[in-house]
């Protein structure tokens, strides 16, 4: 019996370059990161690598490369086409670490170079590589290539550098302190690899970054709170974007002075939240693939203790911001219920002493009326401010806008305000700017009005001796407001030499329930929602307010802006000068 068999075997890429050419797309599909073709001599006859666009690398020119622009060639050339001779006459598989070159700088790659099975009786001369990259080395000065170890050695030095390395994240991984985080990992790498110098800084996707721990030998000038330019240090910006280990050599005008630097980004769920960056020296210019990969693996492990500080630390901040809410919303509910009880107590008692007929006469029962009528009109002022807080909140406040002429609306203001000013004895003055026609303004007439009164009232309730003004001025420049454009606003000044507010409490004051202070509510009284109430009606209005003072005891300033409906025509100064 004989058995007849197929002696030519199937064999999956040609040697024919222009045959080749059709599995471009199945080199994507192999699922390595890097992947070529390439023949005996070495050169490129396919090309496709996931990190092409983020090195500047085009396949394309890789593959035209005739040998002089040598896009993207092994460091150590020689030693490379020996493997690849040895591979294409042994047909036998190879696993390799190799350093390539090209136009921005180094990379090491890991690589498995097999050869294409050619048809049984001819000689194999193509190659498929498939590899992934370990580190990048981003300066373009010759790479030194790695020192020979052997493999016993080779194992106990990855090892010992698992172990150290096991150690650093078992030991972040028990603290949720951001500040104890960020100075054992540079303490703990700086014990373990001896840098000149290692540093971590936090990343929040700006492009500058803070030193915010270090780790440096005694002869080496601290850079500890040093603010850093990401584009300007070489590598920094590829480690953040490959989130591999990049070795870098900067260059004199860097912060580091041409030393030679390990980067490494740490990430959680792959975001890169900081940079570690180490001052390498001959101690430690030399990590294997393996230790890389540790490195790698470390980093990652510190961007999530990281991650999960950060969290932990927001949590803590937002459980303290909802206690300090929900304590000064007590503060808040239980003031208002203190002004809501006084008025109306103070009309009960009133009313029952004229129906108990215990005025003596009709002109002591006027004063009873009249002290009853001021109390109910406190009252209606309290419950007015918590109803227009509720509609705003609730986005229900209706404004009807129109022109609104501003001298009548200050006239008005004027006249209700004044009074209460010259009882406490205080100067106090509204003043327009000098125009020779009318300024309008767009806005809701009693809606602004509420506002104007809210901050007056105000100014005049902390200010005990000394001056309230009011001033306004034009700012000619154009707005679009729902739509539509206008000339410029108007801004509004309210000044006192009142008793001002810290700067460490003024970023509270348009905060819902933060901006009211208990002692000083108490003390002054209202419900302490004329400010909030007048912010988010002049926002809707379609202008800004601000506050600003210089401190306790110093006074404070009050602005807001409005839309201005037409341009006014401004006095100029020789106007001025010929009128005088």
């Amino acid at each position: 019996m004989s058995i007849a068999a197929n002696s030519e075997q199937p064999h999956f890429f040609s040697e024919n370059l222009e045959s080749v050419t059709n599995y471009t797309d199945a080199l994507a599909c192999l699922g390595a990161e890097l992947v070529y073709l390439q023949d005996g001599t070495g050169r490129y006859l396919k090309f496709y690598w996931q990190q092409s666009e983020r090195l500047g690398l085009t396949p394309d020119d890789i593959i035209n490369d005739t040998g002089n622009q040598e896009y993207f060639v092994p460091v150590d050339k020689a030693g490379y086409l020996e493997r690849l001779e040895r591979v294409l006459a042994s047909l036998v598989p190879e696993k390799w670490h190799c350093w390539f070159r090209y136009s921005q700088g180094s990379v090491e790659l890991e690589l498995l170079i097999t050869p294409i099975i050619p048809v049984l009786g001819q000689a194999a001369t193509t190659v498929l590589v498939m590899g992934r990259l370990l580190q990048l080395a981003a300066s373009k000065s010759p790479i030194k290539l790695a020192p020979k170890y052997t493999n016993s050695e080779e194992n106990i030095r990855s090892q010992q550098y698992q172990k150290l390395i096991e150690n650093i994240t078992r030991n972040i991984r028990r603290t949720l302190d951001l500040n104890i985080i960020w100075q054992q990992t540079v303490d703990s790498l700086g014990a373990i690899l001896k840098p000149q110098r290692c540093i971590i800084c936090p990343y929040y996707g700006k492009n500058k970054i803070r030193v915010i721990a270090e780790s440096c030998q005694p002869t080496i000038n601290s850079i500890l709170g040093t603010e850093i330019d990401i584009a300007s240090e070489v590598g920094f910006k590829q480690a953040l974007n490959c989130l591999k280990p990049v070795i870098v050599e900067q260059t004199e005008d860097s912060v580091f002075e041409g030393e030679k630097l390990l980067v490494v980004a740490t990430c959680y769920q792959e975001k890169p939240n900081s940079l570690i960056v180490l001052s390498l020296d001959a101690q430690c210019s030399y990590l294997s693939a393996k230790e890389l990969e540790l490195t790698k693996e470390a980093a990652d492990q510190i961007g999530t203790a990281i991650a999960h500080a950060t969290l932990y630390k927001q949590l803590e901040l937002a459980r303290q911001e909802a206690e300090d809410a929900s304590r000064l919303k007590s503060e808040f509910l239980a003031n208002v219920s203190h002004e809501i009880r006084t008025p109306l107590n103070g009309m009960i008692g009133f009313l029952k002493l004229i129906l108990d007929g215990m005025a003596d006469d009709e002109d002591e029962q006027a004063v009873f009326l009249g002290e009853a009528h001021k109390s109910s009109l406190h009252l209606l002022d309290v419950i007015n401010d918590i109803l227009d807080f509720a509609k705003i909140e609730a986005g229900k406040m209706e404004l009807e806008l129109r022109p609104v002429k501003l001298d009548e609306l200050f006239s008005d203001v004027e006249n209700f305000m004044r009074l209460q000013a010259e009882q406490k004895n205080l100067s106090f003055g509204m003043q327009l700017p000098e125009t020779n026609d009318e300024i309008i303004v767009y806005s809701d007439y009693l809606r602004l009005k509420q506002v104007m009164i809210n901050l007056v009232g105000n100014a005049i309730k902390f200010t005990h001796e000394g001056h309230v003004t009011v001033t306004a001025d034009v700012v000619r420049k154009k707005v679009i407001f729902k739509e539509e454009e206008f000339p410029g606003m108007v801004k509004v000044r309210v000044l006192d030499t009142g008793i001002g507010v810290s700067l460490d409490q003024q970023d509270k004051l348009f905060q819902l329930f933060s901006q009211v202070d208990g002692s000083r509510t108490r003390q002054y009284g209202g419900t302490g929602l004329g400010l909030t109430i007048s912010q988010k009606l002049v926002e809707a209005m379609g202008g800004e307010v601000h506050f600003y003072s210089l401190g306790e005891g110093l006074g404070s300033t009050v602005t807001f802006t409005v839309p201005l409906y037409q341009q006014p025509v401004m006095v100029s100064s020789s106007d001025s000068e010929s009128e005088g």
